[in-house]
Parts: C-alpha cells; sequence; structure tokens
C-alpha cells in the first residue's frame, strides 16, 4: 500500500516549507529514517526522513516549490511496485509543481457545450460585519498554473487587507473581476479549472468587472485599468524580484526589509542556494540597497486611492466631524526605561525569542494609567435620542503599525490581563502579521485604546486623531538625550543628559475633561520614570 510524504510543521507558527532539495529520485530504495528531502522554512532548514521503508515512486513538488504543510509531496510505495513513469523530475525550474492531472471522468454537459468547466473562486467573507471585498491585486494571470493554498489575489476591507488562497489546484481559467473593483462577499471572482484546462480566449487581457456596488474610487482605479497602457511608464523604476533566486522564505523576509537585491549575494547552499548566514554576512560585509528604488508615482501622474487608503480618508473625516479633539501633551524622563532595556535585551530575546522594544513598556504604563481612569477607556452610545457612557469591561489595546500601502490598527484583547513579557510576545505577532497581510479581521477591530507611535520616524510628538469609537489615543514621540536641569532633596539644580520622550494624549472632550486628561498623564508618567515592574 504506497504511503504519503508530506510536508511536515516545523513550529506552531510555521505553515508552509520551501524543498530546497531531493535526496533521492524515483526509482530510489528507501529506508525507513533515512534522509529524504530537504526543507528550509522561516525558521530552520532540516533533513526530512522517510517515516516507512519502500521506493519513491512519485515526488509531487520539485526543488525550489513552496508548499503548504501537510501537503503531500511525494509518494512511497512498497518494495516491488512499479514506478509511474510520468514522475517529474526533482531538479524542475524552481517553482510550484502543476498538479496531477485528475482521473478521467465523462465530459460534462458544460464541456460538450464548449463552456470551461471548473472551481469557482468567490470573494470569502473576512468577518461577520464584512459584506464586501475589493480585489487589488492578482497574483496569477489567465493560464498560470495555481497550487492549492497557494496565494491567487489580494483583497481589502474595511477591516484587513488580506491574500486569499486557491482552494484547490490546477489552471487559473478565467479571471472574472478586475484589479481595483469592489464586490459583494460569494461574487465569483475567477475560475480554476483541472491541470490540463485551457484558459478562456475571450477573456480580456485586463478583465473588466462594474459590480453594481463598485464604491467612486473603486469605480476609478477601474477607469483607469481600462484606460492606461499597460506597459511601464518612461523612467518608472522597476522593482527587484528576488522570488526568481533560489532561497528560503526567510532570506527572502530578510531581502525585503532591508531593501536587497538577492542577485547580488553569493549562495553557498545546495546549487548556489542563498542562505541564511550567506545573507547574513553579506549585509555585514556592508552589503547595499538595491539600486532600483521601488516604484514612486511620476510627477504630474493622478493616482486613484487604494481601498485602504479611501477608507482611512474616510474615518479620519468621520472622527473629526464626531469627536471634539483635545490634546493634553507631557515629556517623559525614559532614562530608567532606556537602561533597564539595554541591560536585559539580550536575555529577554534569548527567553522568548523576541526583541525587546520600547513598546510593551509603554503600553503596559498606558494599562496602568487606564485601570485608574477608566473613563479614558470608555465610549458614547447614542440610543432613543440620548446618549450613555459605555464603561468597557477589558482594555483591549490597539497598536497602530504603518504599512507601505496605509495603516492598520491590530488589537491586543484583554491587554490588563496579561504580563510583560506576554503583552511584548502579543504586540510583535500582530505588527509582524498586519504587515504580512496575515491578520484575521476580529484582530484589527473592537480596540477600546489605541497607541500610535509616530516618533519613530524621528518627530517630537504628534496630535493623533481619534480611532473611532475611542475616546483616547496616546501618540508616542521620538526618543531623544536632551539636558535636562534635576533637582535633589535638598533643592540643589544640575544639568545631566537624560533620554527623553514627548506624550501627546488626544481625547474625546464631550467625554474626557482635561483635569482627567492631566491625570492619566501623570499616572502614565510616574509609571514609565519609576519603573518597578518585573520583565521576564
Amino acid at each position: 500500500m504506497p504511503t504519503d510524504v508530506v510536508m511536515p510543521q516545523m513550529g506552531e507558527s510555521i505553515f508552509e516549507g520551501t524543498i530546497t532539495k531531493w535526496l533521492k529520485k524515483p526509482g530510489d530504495t528507501v529506508e525507513k529514517d533515512e534522509p529524504l528531502f530537504e526543507i528550509s522554512t522561516d525558521k530552520v532548514d532540516a533533513e526530512i526522513t522517510a517515516e516507512v521503508s519502500g521506493i519513491l515512486s512519485e515526488i509531487k513538488f520539485p526543488e525550489g516549490a513552496t508548499v503548504a504543510v501537510n501537503s503531500v509531496v511525494a509518494v512511497l510505495a512498497e518494495s516491488g511496485t512499479a514506478v509511474k513513469p510520468s514522475a517529474p523530475s526533482p531538479k524542475a525550474p524552481a517553482a510550484p509543481a502543476k498538479a496531477p492531472e485528475p482521473a478521467s471522468t465523462p465530459a460534462s454537459p458544460a464541456a460538450a457545450s464548449g463552456e470551461v468547466a471548473g472551481t469557482p473562486v468567490v470573494m470569502p467573507q473576512m468577518g461577520e460585519s464584512i459584506f464586501e471585498g475589493t480585489i487589488t491585486k492578482w497574483f496569477k494571470k489567465p493560464g498560470d498554473t495555481v497550487e492549492k493554498d497557494e496565494p491567487l489575489f489580494e483583497i481589502s476591507t474595511d477591516k484587513v487587507d488580506a491574500e486569499i488562497p486557491a482552494p484547490v489546484s490546477g489552471v487559473l481559467t478565467e479571471i472574472k473581476i478586475a484589479e481595483g473593483a469592489t464586490v459583494e462577499i460569494n461574487t465569483v471572482v475567477a475560475i480554476i479549472g483541472g491541470a490540463s484546462a485551457a484558459p478562456v480566449t475571450s477573456a480580456p487581457a485586463t478583465p473588466v468587472a462594474a459590480p453594481a456596488q463598485q464604491t467612486p474610487a473603486a469605480q476609478a482605479s477601474v477607469n483607469m485599468a481600462q484606460t492606461a497602457p499597460q506597459v511601464p511608464s518612461p523612467g518608472r523604476p522597476v522593482l527587484v524580484n528576488n522570488d526568481e533566486v533560489r532561497s528560503s522564505p526567510l532570506v527572502r523576509k530578510i531581502a525585503r526589509e532591508k531593501n536587497l537585491d538577492l542577485r547580488q549575494v553569493r549562495g553557498t547552499g545546495s546549487a548556489g542556494r542563498i542562505t541564511k548566514e550567506d545573507i547574513l554576512r553579506y549585509i555585514a560585509e556592508g552589503g547595499t540597497a538595491a539600486s532600483t528604488p521601488a516604484a514612486q508615482p511620476l510627477k504630474g501622474e493622478l493616482v486613484p486611492m487604494s481601498r485602504m487608503r479611501a477608507i482611512i480618508a474616510e474615518r479620519m473625516v468621520e472622527s473629526h466631524r464626531t469627536s471634539p479633539h483635545a490634546y493634553s501633551i507631557y515629556k517623559i524622563d525614559m532614562t530608567r526605561i532606556a537602561r533597564l532595556r539595554e541591560r536585559s535585551k539580550s536575555a529577554f530575546e534569548k527567553t522568548h525569542g523576541i526583541k525587546l522594544t520600547y513598546m510593551p513598556f509603554i503600553a503596559a504604563a498606558a494599562i496602568e494609567a487606564v485601570r485608574k481612569f477608566p473613563i479614558v477607556n470608555a465610549s458614547i452610545e447614542s440610543k432613543d435620542g440620548g446618549s450613555s457612557i459605555r464603561y468597557h469591561a477589558n482594555i483591549h489595546l490597539g497598536i497602530a503599525v504603518a504599512l507601505e500601502w496605509g495603516l492598520i490598527v491590530p488589537v491586543v484583547r484583554e491587554a490588563e490581563t496579561r504580563n510583560f513579557a506576554d503583552l511584548a510576545r502579543t504586540i510583535a505577532d500582530l505588527a509582524e502579521r498586519a504587515r504580512t497581510k496575515k491578520l484575521k479581521p476580529e484582530e484589527a477591530s473592537g480596540s477600546t485604546f489605541t497607541l500610535t507611535n509616530s516618533g519613530v520616524f524621528g518627530g517630537e510628538y504628534g496630535t493623533p486623531i481619534l480611532n473611532q469609537p475611542e475616546s483616547a489615543i496616546l501618540a508616542i514621540g521620538g526618543l531623544k538625550k536632551e539636558p535636562v536641569v534635576l533637582t535633589d532633596a535638598e533643592g540643589n539644580d544640575t544639568i545631566a543628559i537624560r533620554s527623553m520622550q514627548t506624550y501627546c494624549l488626544g481625547f474625546d472632550h464631550r467625554l474626557i475633561d482635561g483635569a482627567d486628561a492631566g491625570k492619566f498623564m501623570t499616572v502614565l508618567k510616574d509609571t514609565l520614570e519609576n519603573w518597578n515592574q518585573p520583565i521576564v
């Protein structure tokens, strides 16, 4: 009886792996626990051993293919079994293998009439309150081979941006909805046929959709897609495509973060593959960022708003119209925190696997201040012509994350119940998944109080706009060393260099008075300047 060989899960947060080398070829005898193939994930490179003895009868994915965990990558047959002559070579190009041919079935009426039969791909529902989504990008074009669970298209909703995987393996035979179009959930947006299916010949090169529910911004995007020439504009820089270089997902992630061209990195792995050590060595030796910058609009070019930017614009106008904004600004001495972080960061990273940043200190201090002044964690609810104050039972802490394409606010649920290390891990995880479009809709909604770090770009402080229906938002300024006058117990003054940071509390003046805002900021200041909480 044949045995399926699957892509193993190499950790709780690992959902895919790249096959970097096959150690056997179809027809080879394999012993139990003998290394069968090598994989690379975001965390580790590893050799995967055979679970049973037998003959490697079929390899389903070639070297270089990245596949989801639990996908069948090969088949082991019992000794004496003939090998399939159609098995793909393990030296195939570094791209996902074509799905195996389906078993022969009688032609369907649709096929007999000339229509292409296949599996419909629908706009998914990304949350209970989400009823439509905007297709922002297609990763495949008609005629491309698609593997099950491989990212097929990208959508944007009121809550999150997300990559949508293919429901089955096959060939993308038709795209029904163009990039920029907004459609209702469960709308069929594409068709995936069998592995041998041909693309629909009548499909336009740039698919056009005109659903009745399109927003003006989405319609403008579709109009531009119909009229703009499909060639690069003169002088527009071209993005580096690191996906063409043999490397692991972790290496490509580092290259994206550092804007590196992997073609400039010498690989020492199998068949010239670039390993984590190779790219870190390249950076340490002074390797520079890619010479081709990210594409930017040309001067004078009219570019429609993205779905996310249009939503942000709408929300900001709505917030200013709803709430009379007021601000309380405090300068806080972060020297104690800076010194504690400096001497603890190595041990913290070794123990918890994440870098120790200033954000969990600030979040913990904000939670302490919210506990003492719950009005800052409240919101106004209007019903039957009157208004009431909702005092939330938990602190759902929003952490604003700046993305290349906009802004999103992941939420730390029940933040008041978490210790320092848990808070730090959760913030790091949410931020990373926000940047890689892996957030679930419920992870980006329902916050009751928000932190926004405008100082990360070097600013002194910012005056933030409320994230409705919250009543307050705390903006974090840049951390800088400054000369400060210190007064001792006897009243003697000295000047010292201190690490200072400016914080600005934006609040809804209908709900929060200036006195309460000031008391909140005083607790925040005292907690940070006299930090005495454990961080392990």
